[in-house]
């Protein structure tokens, strides 16, 4: 699937629902997880002083992904009735002043890794998505949005080169994940010299990668795959015939199901433990993962029908747990659902 206008339609009532998490989370200061460094007494400052963009929804990168997906709600779901309460909230928080002092914040030599890259990627999913969307608002957005934009981009050059293995992780720095984000952005805008060292960096990092030890997944806290998010990027830089070939060293029992407990949705024991609600979050990650590798693969190849499978399961169990009425699931599980439901990781433009 290629094409936005094949993005699944919501229900009215649906869309409503999922805007109404972020609307309320983005402008919600406390509580907060800041994640700068301190440098002084000066340092201890409410976070709206520190991000007056990106304050809300716990914490930084929550907050960037709040944004995105009311930005995502406008783009494939038009004429919603909750439309014009985006909109206001959107003009309200995308101001061109506030951004500017977001992306002064990474002036400072303390502040240049903050949020890297989960962060990263999320802001440069949110230009992507302003960039391609034929709007009105959203080029204004976009406008304002390009500084931080350009910032966020600079320090990613910058670091490529310096980081030298692979984080391989099933919670924020997992750089599988920021690959695949920051690879769409970079292609969307046409940033050939981003792409080209991405590309290479993906291709260093992975192409040689056989027998992922899939029973070593999930671990408790974990919100993704890191497998999964590794095959996912793949698809991105190989050709379908290459790709067919690395999945099959990569996951070599996936043609069975042999794949531990990665094929299986996981259950939240504690809905109001900020760190074992991740494996709800882990359900709908992995569903966006399979459905990927899923429009990777040629008609025909029997691994397609083992994953759509379990893309569907792990899609509503991961659904079920949006809603919770906590906190501390819902300031970022809504962001994550839509980015599944809408495909947003396999639909282009």
């Amino acid at each position: 699937m290629t094409a936005m206008s094949q993005s699944p339609s919501l229900e009215d009532e649906q869309v409503v629902s999922f805007a109404r998490l972020a609307l309320d989370s983005i402008v919600r200061e406390f509580p907060n997880k800041p994640g700068q460094v301190y440098t002084g007494p000066e340092s201890a400052v409410v976070p709206r002083e520190i991000h007056p963009v990106f304050y809300g929804s716990f914490d930084w990168h929550s907050s960037v992904h709040g944004h995105w997906m009311l930005v995502r709600l406008l783009k494939t779901q038009p004429n919603s009735s909750i439309e014009a309460e985006i909109r206001t909230l959107l003009h309200t928080q995308l101001n061109a002043d506030a951004l500017l002092v977001e992306a002064a914040y990474f002036d400072e030599k303390q502040n240049k890794g903050f949020e890297r890259m989960y962060g990263w990627a999320w802001l440069l999913q949110l230009a992507h998505e302003l960039h391609t969307f034929e709007d009105d608002d959203a080029k204004i957005w976009a406008a304002h949005l390009k500084p931080l934009e350009d910032q966020v981009v600079a320090l990613l050059l910058g670091y490529l080169p310096r980081l030298s293995h692979p984080i391989r992780t099933g919670v924020h720095p997992d750089t599988a994940f920021a690959f695949g984000m920051e690879l769409d952005y970079a292609r969307a805008v046409g940033n050939k010299e981003l792409e080209q060292a991405l590309v290479a960096k993906v291709l260093s990092f992975y192409q040689d990668d056989v027998n992922y030890p899939v029973q070593y997944e999930p671990s408790g806290e974990d919100f993704f795959s890191a497998g999964l998010n590794e095959a996912d990027l793949m698809r991105r830089v190989l050709t379908q015939q290459e790709y067919v070939a690395w999945l099959d060293a990569f996951f070599p029992g996936l043609a069975d199901g042999a794949m531990g407990r990665v094929l299986t949705p996981t259950q939240v024991s504690d809905v109001t433990d900020g760190r074992l609600v991740h494996l709800a979050g882990l359900n709908l990650s992995r569903g966006w993962t399979l459905e990927g590798i899923v429009s990777a693969l040629p008609d025909g190849d029997q691994r397609k029908d083992v994953l759509q499978a379990a893309a569907i399961a792990h899609r509503k169990v991961g659904l079920e747990y949006v809603f919770s009425g906590h906190f501390e699931g819902e300031h970022w599980l809504a962001s994550f659902a839509i980015y599944l439901v809408t495909q947003a990781g396999i639909t282009q433009g």
